[in-house]
């Protein structure tokens, strides 16, 4: 038994979904819409299920998929991708992360990684025998300094990992703190594999940045995207991975033996909604807007501070400012156990010195959902605060 592994607890979406299962709790820990996805997409997945092959698709992924994330970045970014050179096709983001860091880091390499952290990020980069190198954002805004990466961007580090809208922060990296780190990477001949799966779900106005964009940063990112997160189809596990073609190789190599391919009928699903006009991005948007405006203002009236929330599906509560005392962790386990609901601490995404007084609560659900689940979150502040 590998010790890196055996020595690792177990993911906190596992947890606390086990618990909000266990308990019979309303679920707002793990990041999932309790919609079903848009109806035209699922049923292109149904037709191509009947009536296309079901067989091995292209290791690179079908190029009608290739052709699309290509078309779909040209309009919505104004990056201009070659669709047989530099987009290949993975299983989720996760692989793709999975198939970048084994691809891009080799043994003794220094890799630098922002936490509060998706937690998939560390456990592949010690897989791979990369050495962590950790820098710390804190509350309210999550901001990235000129100092904090003057002191991380050492010569040793051969790669950056960088998510972007921020999940578990619900926080958006704004364009002067991208140029900051697109300005280290390129001093320091680094890389940076950007995992953007959130890039569509943005609020209030704003446009994401891709860092692919930035100067310098053509052919020193890999773009990570997500076709479950863009259509809310979180169960079907379709993603990719953009890059120039001197990254594109290397990954292409070590995808190959991850996955190697992924359902065809997904792919040709996720083609074609990559295809819908804009009003549908704008209304995706405005929806999950509206959801998310519902349960800050329940909040608001039940007594919580929450932080800014600029995109992804989720709400930070500051459980400090809100008059709780607990650590996010005890109260995450209370607020289960005791009121119903599940949350997910975010200390949880810290490999080190965590930020322990913010929780994070997922909007993406129902009216039906969320109101019952903000009764039941007032009880819990109500019996909680001092």
């Amino acid at each position: 038994m590998n010790p890196l592994y055996a020595s690792m607890p177990t993911t906190i979406f596992e947890k606390m979904s086990g618990l909000a299962r266990e308990t019979g709790s309303i679920n707002l820990g793990q990041g999932f819409p309790d919609s079903n996805g848009p109806a035209d997409v699922v049923a292109a997945a149904a037709a191509a299920l009947t009536d296309a092959s079901n067989q091995y698709p292209p290791m690179a992924g079908l190029a009608v998929l290739r052709q699309a994330v290509a078309g779909h970045y040209r309009h919505h970014q104004q990056i201009a991708l070659d669709a047989d050179r530099e987009v290949i096709i993975t299983s989720g983001a996760t692989e793709a992360l999975a198939a970048s860091i084994l691809a891009l880091v080799s043994p003794g390499d220094t890799v630098l990684l922002f936490q509060p952290l998706y937690d998939a990020y560390l456990p592949l980069v010690l897989r791979a025998g990369g050495i962590p190198r950790f820098v710390r954002l804190e509350p309210p805004h999550w901001r990235l300094t000129a100092e904090a990466l003057d002191a991380a961007f050492t010569p040793d580090v051969r790669l950056a990992i960088l998510n972007n809208p921020l999940n578990p922060t619900a926080s958006m990296f704004s364009a002067e703190e991208l140029a900051l780190l697109a300005d280290r990477v390129v001093r320091n001949d680094a890389v940076v594999i950007c995992d953007e799966v959130w890039e569509h779900v943005v609020f209030d106005g704003r446009r994401h940045v891709p860092l692919m964009a930035l100067p310098g940063m053509r052919d020193r990112t890999v773009k990570i995207g997500s076709g479950g997160k863009i259509f809310s189809l979180t169960g079907w596990k379709v993603g990719w991975m953009c890059a120039a073609p001197r990254l594109a190789e290397p990954l292409s190599r070590a995808h190959q033996f991850l996955t190697f391919t992924t359902a065809p009928n997904l792919q040709a699903a996720v083609a074609h909604g990559l295809g819908k006009d804009d009003g549908y991005f704008t209304a995706m948007r405005a929806d999950f807007a509206r959801s998310r405006d519902r349960l800050v203002q329940g909040l608001g009236e039940a007594g919580y501070v929450t932080l800014p929330s600029a995109g992804t599906y989720f709400v930070p509560i500051d459980l400090a400012a809100s008059g709780i005392m607990l650590d996010d962790a005890g109260f995450c386990d209370r607020l289960v156990r005791d009121h119903g609901v599940a949350a997910i601490p975010v200390s949880a995404f810290y490999a080190e010195n965590p930020v322990t007084s913010v929780v994070r609560l997922c909007f993406a659900k129902r009216d039906e959902t969320l109101d019952p689940a903000i009764g039941r979150l007032a009880d819990a502040r109500r019996a909680m605060a001092r």
